[in-house]
């Protein structure tokens, strides 16, 4: 999966306490390579957790491509299959996003991903015949049918730079079945909010300082998903050179875009978890053009000299000790 337990990139801030009659129920689930925290309230807050742990679990399973009896890992020994909703949806989704972002984002990178070592943690620089043998296989075609699927010859997936948003947008799909309105869910470097505080005020997470453990910047979210990409989450050094794992697809290398990190806010939580990668890929300018054109997501950067830039519909919506730079 994309991220590891190593850093958890956006922390939720929980000075939490019940309020009235409102009762907070809370479970930690270590799934998708990351220790997940799920915070719900109510009455109902414990069933709705436990269903989200069985579904956090279910779609792990689904998605792993480690694991031998996931619809990912069959798509890939076979060339295609029958799936699940969950893993046909996954699919569709990443190709909207990877249309959208020019090819930023690409499920289909998991030859170059293992060449860096980047999914079994055994690092490695590939020589240049070996990149570029895996770079053939990177764009290949991801054909998505009702629920069947069919990779083009030599496509291999690893939807870890989704997996968890996706994940997150059902753990709050099911605390609405449930009767929940106040929830939270923090997955790694995923957070996503259902609704407000018990207390009606925002929920608060922090931006990691790329440079440090403390935090770069604090958001007030409600009703939205907040996902961070940086270069320090995973990475490795030799030979003095920092090598992340954040792959440019259009190179088969860790993209050198001059961002440290970039966290999206929108309503989907998939959506955030893809396009954080993609963006931070494509590097702020180009970013910024594709915010203009979609209007369906903010984005705060912060680059490789420590500024901190956000676009204007975060302006009321973000709190730093550092000067922040709006673009309209």
């Amino acid at each position: 999966m994309k991220r590891t337990l190593t850093l958890i990139l956006i922390l939720a801030l929980l000075p939490l306490c019940s309020c009235g009659q409102t009762e907070e129920h809370g479970a930690t689930v270590f799934a998708m390579d990351t220790v997940m925290e799920l915070t719900a309230y109510g009455e109902k807050g414990e069933a709705a957790l436990e269903a989200a742990k069985a579904e956090t679990y279910r779609l792990d399973g689904l998605f792993d491509r480690r694991n031998g009896d996931g619809e990912i890992f069959a798509l890939n020994q076979n060339g295609g299959g029958e799936v699940s909703d969950d893993t046909a949806g996954l699919l569709r989704k990443g190709a909207e996003i990877c249309a959208l972002t020019g090819g930023a984002f690409d499920m289909t990178v998991a030859p170059v991903m293992d060449l860096w070592g980047f999914y079994g943690q055994d690092y490695r620089v590939p020589d240049e015949s070996e990149l570029a043998a895996a770079m053939e296989k990177v764009g290949g075609k991801v054909t998505v049918e009702g629920n069947a699927v069919t990779l083009g010859e030599g496509t291999q997936l690893d939807p870890g730079g989704i997996a968890k948003g996706w994940a997150s947008a059902k753990i709050i799909d099911i605390f609405r079945e449930n009767g929940v309105t106040s929830g939270l869910v923090s997955l790694g470097g995923n957070v996503q909010a259902l609704g407000s505080r018990p207390d009606g005020t925002p929920w608060r997470v922090a931006i990691q300082d790329p440079d440090g453990e403390g935090y770069a910047a604090v958001l007030s979210l409600t009703d939205a998903a907040a996902v961070t990409s940086g270069d320090y989450q995973r990475y490795f050094e030799r030979d003095g050179k920092i090598y992340h794992h954040i792959i440019d697809p259009s190179t088969g290398r860790p993209a050198d875009s001059g961002l440290r990190s970039v966290t999206v806010v929108c309503r989907d939580g998939a959506l955030a978890d893809g396009l954080s990668t993609a963006l931070f890929v494509m590097g702020r300018d180009r970013a910024l053009e594709l915010w203009r054109e979609s209007g369906n997501f903010e984005a705060v950067f912060i680059e490789t000299d420590g500024k901190i830039t956000a676009t204007s519909g975060l302006r009321s919506l973000i709190y730093s000790d550092k000067e922040i730079e709006f673009f309209e």
